[in-house]
């Protein structure tokens, strides 16, 4: 099933020879069945933030005679090789073990490469191919539409674009009507090696294109208890080229995908894929199980499982485009309208990208830094999204959607937030130099990954991280100081506008906002500290705390006991998530420290707040402000959980 509902083709079934049974594993192949089948026993499910296993049993004509059968669905998310991480690719691996034959089939239709049933799509076989030495030979299916409709989708789809389906050569293959071979395979076992070449619509008499291979399992090890075991490796790739259009600096740009850098072709992309099989599996394993750790720290068994499939949404959406020399990753707003890069959806992905990978998080926001850079976008705040995916072209009349204080404050969050990755709050930069004595950024770009095959990336946080960060927020100052007067000017009476929850309508004075806003504030301080520029420091960081004040009188209601959607809106209440920056951002911290901002200022200076009405701050933000908020959600906190506000009984997810 894809993303939308909508269905998708994959078909899995069992067959036992001696029985003559078939048994359908995955999808609904015995819609196309002619005679009654027998379903095996399910016996569940196990996954993480790369695999999902699915396990089933089958039980023999004798009591004594059993198999197991699972299929494993593999997508690698492997942070310390962008290299793989880039190619399109996933894995399926079918495990059996049992003391009787097996067959195994599995096919795939045309609904991966059109969102149209009425799309005429073509295909051919790729023999087995010699690979390198010692290395075995693959056979692959190739499918496309007959005419290929570059950069558009319909229904969420992609329109252009070639599906690989590859399998070990000792698989037998075959094309042909779903009905016919399903059938073919439930009376012989096995399929043909034959291709149809009758090329025709999706959905007329359906296409499908399959591998099947017979286990031997019966007496493998007659002298043991133990039940043979075997296996079968097959990937799936959709292979586009170019992945989007993209308005950059040099101008719109047909953008190819990352992979390219490293293969000239996608033949030998799909080989390299799929004999990476053992290497790639364990890297993505080892952040699963690190990724589990870490989330059982922080909560409960089922919140691991939310963060297991938040990775996976998170990363089904990107694209990694450009080269080893200037990767950018695309996002593409799934579950919704498809916007392109939308900076407050890539917001609530950036804690999965800070902990995974900071490099990706520069590679997710370049974009949008270059494309605002060029000048292609005349608004002063920062943009929205880039376009509706796949076609980037941005809003050279600046028309897109209103959400002025959302952006500018997203932008400058996780602009610090990058800064922060590399070790701490305090200068984390280290004295590299002020904003008017660094070198220009290399013309190469920045962030740049290694060249080589199968490389494994260096560990994020060294003193060429930190030159390259440097180099990236000299790069933008420009851009983050524009954005950060925005806010100065309207960040603490939010006008009429949308926020991130758009669904919920526009609204002047919304106290989240506001704090999302005044939070940019303090973020652009702390940016303006990493590279040396120490007035702006003291100036956006006196301005931040002038306004956090104001905003808790503001915001909350008259008997202190939470926070309103809107100053004006007396009655209401509203969930302040945009606590998460001050936290995340340690703004919270006390400040009890007596040194000044930077490297450079002079030892007399104060910190700034210290003398501010006579008292000194101990955070940025009052802890009863999360104490009073705390409470009041166990108040209106309902069956299934908090509530968004008291305007609904909704929430969301991110």
């Amino acid at each position: 099933m894809f993303y939308t509902g909508a269905p998708i083709g994959l078909s899995v079934m069992a067959a036992v020879p001696e029985s003559g049974l078939v048994y359908p594993l995955l999808g609904r192949p015995h819609d196309s069945l002619s005679t009654q089948v027998t379903f095996p026993t399910y016996e569940g499910s196990n996954y993480d933030a790369s695999t999902t296993n699915l396990t089933y049993s089958i039980q023999g004509r004798v009591k004594d005679e059993k198999a197991r059968v699972i299929l494993s669905f593999i997508s690698p998310i492997t942070p310390t090789s962008a290299f793989r991480q880039s190619m399109p690719a996933s894995y399926i691996k079918i495990y059996v073990e049992g003391n009787f034959d097996l067959s195994i089939y599995v096919d795939i239709n045309g609904q991966w490469i059109s969102g149209d049933d009425e799309s005429r799509i073509q295909w051919e076989f790729s023999p087995p191919q010699g690979q390198d030495l010692g290395s075995p030979p693959l056979k692959t299916w190739k499918i496309r539409r007959s005419e290929e409709e570059q950069l558009k989708e319909k229904n969420d789809r992609a329109e252009w674009g070639t599906l690989y389906f590859t399998g070990p050569a000792e698989a037998n293959h075959e094309s042909g009507s779903a009905f016919n071979m399903r059938n073919r395979f439930k009376n012989t076992g096995a399929l043909r090696n034959a291709t149809d070449g009758n090329f025709r619509n999706i959905n007329q008499d359906e296409p499908v294109f399959a591998f099947s291979k017979d286990f031997k399992l019966k007496g493998g090890l007659s002298k043991s208890k133990e039940l043979s075991r075997d296996s079968i490796l097959f990937t799936i790739a959709h292979i586009q080229d170019p992945v989007v259009q993209f308005a950059a600096a040099r101008g719109l740009t047909l953008m190819r995908p990352l992979w390219a850098s490293w293969f000239e072709t996608a033949d030998l992309m799909i080989s390299h894929h799929y004999l990476d099989f053992e290497k790639s599996s364990k890297l993505a394993g080892e952040y699963s199980e690190q990724l589990a750790v870490d989330a059982l720290k922080s909560g409960s068994e089922d919140y691991k499982d939310i963060v297991d499939l938040s990775a996976r949404q998170v990363m089904g959406a990107t694209s990694f485009s450009g080269t080893s020399e200037n990767p950018l990753i695309f996002l593409k707003e799934i579950s919704s309208n498809g916007d392109f890069q939308t900076v407050d959806v890539i917001f609530p992905a950036f804690p999965f990208f800070l902990y995974t990978n900071p490099r990706w998080l520069a590679h997710l926001l370049e974009p949008l830094l270059e494309h605002q850079l060029s000048g292609q976008y005349p608004n002063k705040y920062s943009m929205h999204d880039i376009g509706t995916f796949p076609i980037g072209k941005g809003y050279a009349d600046g028309n897109d959607e209103y959400m002025p204080l959302e952006e500018c404050g997203n932008m400058l969050i996780m602009g610090l937030a990058l800064v922060d990755s590399l070790g701490g709050t305090s200068n984390p930069l280290g004295p590299l130099g002020s904003l008017s004595d660094h070198a220009d950024v290399a013309s190469g770009g920045v962030f740049p990954l290694n060249s080589r095959i199968d490389s494994i990336d260096s560990a994020w946080g060294g003193t060429r991280d930190k030159k390259q960060v440097q180099s990236w927020l000299k790069k933008s100052y420009r851009l983050w100081k524009q954005w950060t007067g925005y806010l100065v000017e309207e960040a603490l009476i939010p006008v009429n506008q949308l926020s991130t929850d758009d669904f919920a309508g526009w609204l002047a004075n919304q106290t989240n906002l506001a704090l999302k806003g005044i939070n940019g504030i303090r973020a652009m301080s702390g940016l303006s500290e990493a590279l040396g520029e120490n007035k702006d420091a003291a100036y956006y960081r006196e301005v931040s705390e002038d306004y956090i004040e104001k905003w808790q009188d503001y915001g909350f209601s008259k008997d202190g006991t939470h926070a309103k959607i809107s100053y004006t809106w007396y009655g209401s209440w509203t969930t302040i998530y945009n606590l998460f920056a001050d936290s995340l951002l340690c703004f919270h911290l006390p400040d009890t420290t007596s040194s000044p901002i930077g490297s450079s200022q002079s030892d007399t200076q104060k910190p700034i707040g210290h003398d501010r009405k006579g008292k000194s701050r101990t955070a940025f933000i009052d802890e009863k402000i999360y104490k009073m908020q705390s409470d009041w959600y166990h108040n209106v906190k309902q069956k299934y959980g908090l509530p968004l506000d008291s305007r609904h009984l909704y929430t969301k997810s991110d």
